[in-house]
This record gives C-alpha cells, structure tokens and sequence, in this order.
C-alpha cells in the first residue's frame, strides 16, 4: 500500500510541478476544477463530470479557444488526476468508517 501511495503522491507532483506547456496554477486548477481559464473550462468540467461523452468537438473547442494540442493533454491527464485522487480518497475514507471499531 505504501508504494502505491508514493508512486501515486509522486505521479501528481510531477503532473501538477513539473515543467509543462500548460501553466502549473492551470495544471492545478484542472486538477481541482476549480478557477479553470475560459478557454479549458468545459472541456475539464466534462472530463470531472461526463468523461465518457467527451469527443472531437469538445478537443475542437478547446483548440479554437486558443489551446495547444499538449496544453489540452496536461490539463486533461490534470483533470483526470484529481478526479481519480478525490475518489480514491473517498472510497478509503469510507472504508476506514466502515471498519472502525472492528
């Protein structure tokens, strides 16, 4: 378990502090959804909500807003991260109430 969770603690430091095209505050703002730019909003608000619906033309919308292809791909593989990171903090944190006591 621990080296999933350092493996896991080192994997979002390097995506959220690691050199990128997109900007570290927009890489943690994707990772958040939170104080996401305009022009990646919807984009990183359906990979958070509704990643099974994303297709071209929301990839087609972040470009025209202004976006580089790798720009998109950090604050998506952001996004995606702090949603498996809030979810797997979720499921741990009920498992750990499930269990108390036993």
């Amino acid at each position: 378990m621990a080296n999933i969770t350092s493996a896991r603690l080192a994997a979002t430091r390097r995506i959220l502090e690691g050199d990128g095209q997109a900007s570290r505050e927009d890489r943690k703002a994707a990772f958040a959804n939170e104080g996401v730019p305009e022009a990646a909003r919807a984009l990183i608000d359906k990979v958070c909500r509704r990643a099974a619906q994303i297709d071209d033309a929301d990839i087609a919308a972040a470009k025209a807003a202004g976006l580089t292809d790798d720009q998109i791909f950090e604050l998506v593989v952001s996004a995606a991260m702090g949603v498996s990171t809030r979810q797997y903090d979720s499921a741990f944190a009920a498992l750990e109430q499930a269990t108390e006591g036993k």
